[in-house]
């Protein structure tokens, strides 16, 4: 028998073992994506991993960029767009082709540092851009930043566009704020007066210190808001535009808050416990509070309302939960830090 040659292992440079290892991921990428996908961000792996929904499997892990936080879907399901944090380091945005499974160039944000929070709306990509306490929207189409709005708050970091966009709301979590932004339209300068320029107003409403995660009720009148350091909720009407309500929910370091589809309940996740806290929205209290693990980031609801998913962060995993019994019916490895989460529908 003729002895086996030891056999040498060459030694890349960073760069282009990370230019092997995309090759390789795109290569073991086989399964195709669902037409309807859960997006799950894994921060210390720095990958975006495609779910599939109906097995709890992950059919393909991408590149996501340096620190992801949150990640949303463009609203063909074709295409997700990651915001790349750094704490106000960064200030790129990663754009993933779901259908192809892999990376395109990057959204290059300039002075606007800290990207976090996202929401596509209009065609457009919606974010905070934490380190400039400013928000902007993003064109696909033209490839270009098209619109930027200062809050002039202390750590502007979620985000959320209704779908006429207007208003937008932003949480501001070292100011203990939330921003409601709204326009209208008014004209400049002395007549004639040719066309009509848009103005924005901004209401500052104060609520619980480290305003963090949010939620609109389904209805649209309600602001719900986890204040991670008072271990309270502050209810906002939107209409009257202040706090009506402040909850003392206990649920210190409360990361993100989320209603359930049809507005009966509410779902807060904390990175300082083991429980997600269910609470009546009605009632407004305690319903339930879900053994899950050593604490939890992202929560997203599954659009038929049969589903919520929890990332647990601490404990590397996504968590399902079945809305009508509240409780654990499955855990998705979705990579280390689990956090941001999204639906991709493809149409």
């Amino acid at each position: 028998m003729t002895p086996r040659k030891n056999v040498k292992f060459k030694k890349y440079p960073a760069p282009i073992l990370f230019c092997i290892l995309c090759i390789i991921a795109t290569v073991l990428n086989a399964a195709e994506t669902p037409s309807v996908s859960l997006l799950a961000l894994s921060k210390a792996d720095q990958t975006l991993s495609i779910v599939d929904p109906t097995t709890l499997t992950v059919v393909a892990r991408v590149p996501a960029g340096p620190d992801p936080h949150e990640v949303i879907a463009s609203d063909d399901g074709k295409f997700a767009y990651i915001s790349n944090y750094g704490g106000g380091a960064y200030n790129t945005i990663t754009v993933v082709d779901l259908v192809a499974q892999k990376t395109l160039p990057i959204i290059d944000l300039g002075a606007l540092r800290g990207p976090h929070g996202l929401a596509f709306a209009g065609g457009k990509v919606w974010f905070t851009a934490e380190a400039a306490k400013a928000i902007g929207s993003y064109d696909p189409a033209t490839k270009q930043i098209d619109w930027i709005l200062g809050t002039g708050q202390d750590r502007t970091h979620m985000i959320y566009v209704f779908p006429s966009l207007n208003p937008i709301i932003t949480s501001n979590v070292s100011s203990a704020s939330i921003t409601l932004i709204e326009k209208s339209n008014s004209s400049a300068g002395p007549p004639p007066r040719p066309a009509s320029r848009i103005n924005w107003t901004e209401t500052v409403i104060p609520v619980g210190k480290g305003s963090e995660g949010f939620d609109v009720s389904p209805d649209g009148k309600k602001i719900w808001v986890a204040n991670a350091q008072d271990g309270t909720i502050s209810v906002v009407d939107l209409a009257a535009k202040k706090v009506v309500q402040t909850l003392n929910a206990n649920i210190r370091g409360a990361n993100r808050l989320k209603f359930t589809p049809d507005g009966k309940l509410v779902f807060v996740s904390t990175l300082g416990g083991p429980d997600l806290l269910v609470l009546d929205a009605s009632t407004r209290n305690d319903v339930k509070r879900v053994p899950i693990g050593h604490g939890a980031a992202g929560i997203l609801m599954q659009p038929d309302g049969q589903r919520a998913y929890i990332a647990c962060t601490p404990d590397d995993y996504v968590v399902v939960i079945d809305l009508k019994s509240l409780t654990v019916t499955g855990k998705i490895n979705a990579g280390k830090q689990p956090d941001g989460l999204a639906w991709a529908v493809r149409k």
